[in-house]
């Protein structure tokens, strides 16, 4: 009998949260309004799991640097290993690193681009960005119309280019642009910032002193839209009447929504992504099957219904 008790003990154990106790963790960088809200997101989520730890470390932009965190990590025994990469193309790396190691890991928020052919350990968590760009897109189109252009010029403000979602997402801009219902636009500038609030001021200043002429902004994220509508502002414009899109829905983005500067953003649920790699990374390091991709649902956002996000980034 006892006997049967401590085996019954020892799989009650194996079962629960206490079996993946350590984590690691490797941000792309910490000095980004979204990826803080995600970060912190893994961190409120772990003090309510009984037994789970993590420890994050900021790979601050440098590919390198997330690379030698997570062999770092594999030495130091943790349970499993979460990362947002800094170079969605050099995730393969960083997979056979942890594939060799035994490790599980798991990506979030930036889709490797070895996503279609994981090693069945690991997984991604993250949105979907095929739904970003094109949810941003058509709204801006829809405004676009509204305002009763016939024909619009468009300026594109994208990510960084080593990054899946920027290059996913400015695709996205083209392929609704493609499509009959909002042909009438038309791309005159497309260059990146690199996510940078600061890099999309200056821009944009640039554009406004070159004289190029633009009915709507496309932003690949919120920050970039602010940057893009600080230099605006700086210039005289009146941006309660400029049609200005982003993507994240950040609290400082739903700020200049309410204050009339920002016209549409599309919510990524950064908390519930950063949750969401957590409970993954336990459930692979326990044994059980999961997804290789766990996709959360991207939302449009607007003046109509922005009260609704307030409180969610």
């Amino acid at each position: 009998m006892r006997k049967l008790l401590l085996g019954a003990a020892l799989s009650a154990l194996m079962t629960g949260s206490a079996f993946a106790q350590n984590i690691g963790v490797s941000m792309a960088l910490f000095d980004d309004n979204f990826l803080t809200v995600l970060r912190n997101g893994m961190v409120d989520y772990a003090k309510t799991l009984d037994g789970v730890t993590l420890q994050v470390e900021d790979a601050q932009n440098d590919v390198a640097k997330q690379q030698s965190q997570v062999q770092n990590f594999i030495a130091s025994g943790v349970d499993a290993i979460v990362v947002n990469p800094v170079d969605t193309d050099a995730t393969v790396a960083l997979s056979k690193i942890a594939a060799d190691a035994g490790i599980p890991l798991v990506y979030v928020n930036r889709e490797p681009v070895n996503a279609a052919e994981l090693p069945a350990n690991q997984s991604f968590v993250g949105s979907d960005e095929k739904e970003s760009g094109t949810l941003e897109t058509q709204e801006v189109c829809r405004l676009l119309k509204e305002a009763g252009k016939t024909e619009a010029n468009i300026v594109v403000m994208m990510g960084e280019l080593s990054n899946q979602a920027a290059r996913q997402r400015t695709q996205d801009v083209h392929d609704v642009i493609a499509t009959p219902e909002c042909s009438f636009m038309k791309i005159v500038e497309e260059q990146t910032a690199n996510w940078q609030r600061t890099q999309a001021s200056d821009l944009m200043t640039n554009w406004l002193s070159a004289g190029v002429q633009f009915d709507a902004i496309v932003s690949n994220n919120d920050e970039m839209a602010i940057g893009a509508i600080q230099a605006l502002k700086a210039a005289g414009k009146d941006t309660s009447k400029e049609i200005i899109g982003g993507v994240d829905a950040t609290q400082d983005a739903l700020a200049a929504m309410k204050a009339g500067d920002l016209k549409v953003t599309v919510f990524q649920d950064a908390a519930g992504q950063g949750q969401g790699a957590v409970d993954t990374a336990l459930k692979i390091a326990k044994g059980e099957k999961v997804d290789s991709k766990v996709y959360i649902p991207f939302k449009l956002v607007t003046p109509a219904n922005v009260d609704e996000y307030l409180s969610k980034n």
